[in-house]
């Protein structure tokens, strides 16, 4: 299992000789539901996150939505359960970096909702596949509006950090980076899309996103 899990983390999605870091967000969460914890420290981050997992637990565990008739309306209930959680503003911003300042406010709303659409669609089927494993609540550290909250899966002899960067707004803990054995989610999407940028244009970005958009959407 561990070894499907870091095999998983990464996906090229390619194009014209470019290429597309997917990461596995959705997934990465709704596999936490399945996981045993056992909390060592738990403050308000990291209570907010148990909220959102055992959310996704209640979901999961529901019997009549575990008939084939009514798959999509679960798994729309689950991406709804995780968008609760996730900031995908704060996510694009800081994924996009300088170029973010550059965009109207209707590019930023479209490029939230194509960036959106990526990490909640890509691999949200995939949770049926796959069996609980342990994980650890490690601690949490914070630090005025800002949060982590570092956890620990167990996977037979393998052990893989997977940690929560959250944020307060509005009194809401919001998650905007998870990092996966110590790799970020948002620095990786960082590099890829200021590579594609420098290579072709933000236009070019937008299109490649607009069509695996596209990809994920269709029957």
């Amino acid at each position: 299992m561990a070894t499907m899990i870091k095999g998983s983390v990464y996906r090229l999605v390619r194009r014209g000789g470019r290429s597309l870091v997917v990461v596995v967000l959705p997934w990465l969460v709704f596999l936490a539901a399945w996981w045993v914890p056992a909390l060592c420290y738990a403050g308000a981050p990291t209570e907010a996150m148990r909220a959102t997992i055992d959310e996704v637990l209640r979901i999961l565990r529901e019997e009549e939505l575990k008939q084939p008739g009514r798959a999509e309306e679960r798994r729309q209930m689950l991406e709804r359960v995780v968008e609760a959680r996730f900031d995908y503003q704060e996510m694009s911003k800081r994924a996009l970096g300088a170029s973010w300042n550059t965009l109207s406010d209707e590019q930023k709303r479209e490029f939230v909702t194509l960036f959106r659409t990526l990490l909640t669609n890509t691999y949200a089927d995939k949770i049926e596949t796959y069996s609980g494993e342990g994980v650890q609540y490690l601690n949490e550290r914070l630090e005025k509006e800002y949060a982590e909250v570092r956890t620990k899966v167990l996977s037979g002899k393998t052990e893989i950090p997977l940690d929560y960067r959250l944020i307060q707004k509005a009194n809401e803990w919001r998650v905007y980076d998870v990092v996966i054995d110590g790799v970020s989610l948002v620095n990786n999407y960082r590099g890829q899309f200021a590579k594609i940028i420098k290579t072709s244009s933000y236009d070019g970005l937008v299109e490649q996103l607009r069509k695996k958009s596209e990809q994920i959407k269709s029957p």
